[in-house]
């Protein structure tokens, strides 16, 4: 599947996200956990990729007064989040080729780069590592197996493609932007939903 495939079966699937349908509680604690690594300092900006329809970490990263940029490759996801919630910045992108226009204090990609190819997932955490400013914070859910993995799958309706670089290759992806594993979790175990919480040095 090609990243165009995404957009268009999330087009199809944005509303079932919408807040007064989806989970107000999906990833809240995560999410709080991950801002909790961050310093004092009051401000900076928050790189929601795959920010989808769904609003309800606006306001997590609000209260450690971050400005909230989103990105979403799903076209009626982006109307949707626009709708919901006018104070975010909100792009129509492809974030593997979407030029990052600042850093980051605090990036969250939750349940969506497990979409972009597996051979593309290396270069795109790098490059969202890289973004991040010092002592800054990376939230991320991913396919929590012990070696690289793609498949097609069509619970949701429509087929999506799903890619993990596994945990050995996600630790050393870590590593090689200079960034620190502060906390790794099967959160939803005995699925394989796994969250890491990652954060660059001083």
């Amino acid at each position: 599947m090609h990243h165009t495939d995404i957009g268009s079966a999330y087009d199809s699937l944005a509303e079932r996200w919408l807040d007064d349908r989806f989970s107000r509680t999906d990833g809240v604690r995560q999410h709080k956990h991950a801002l909790s690594f961050l310093d004092d300092r009051h401000g900076g900006w928050a790189l929601n990729v795959g920010c989808g329809s769904n609003t309800r970490f606006n306001s997590l990263m609000r209260e450690r007064g971050l400005q909230i940029e989103g990105i979403d490759i799903s076209e009626r996801m982006v109307a949707l989040a626009k709708a919901a919630d006018p104070d975010v910045l909100v792009h129509h992108a492809d974030i593997c080729k979407w030029q990052l226009r600042r850093t980051y204090r605090f990036i969250a990609a939750w349940d969506s780069i497990w979409h972009v190819r597996l051979e593309e997932q290396r270069p795109l955490m790098l490059h969202l590592m890289g973004a991040l400013e010092a002592r800054g914070v990376l939230v991320f859910s991913a396919g929590g197996l012990d070696s690289p993995s793609e498949h097609v799958d069509s619970t949701m309706g429509p087929p999506v493609y799903y890619s993990t670089l596994g945990i050995p290759g996600l630790l050393d992806t870590i590593k090689d932007t200079g960034c620190i594993c502060r906390h790794l979790e099967f959160d939803q175990y005995p699925q394989k939903h796994l969250y890491v919480v990652a954060q660059r040095s001083a």
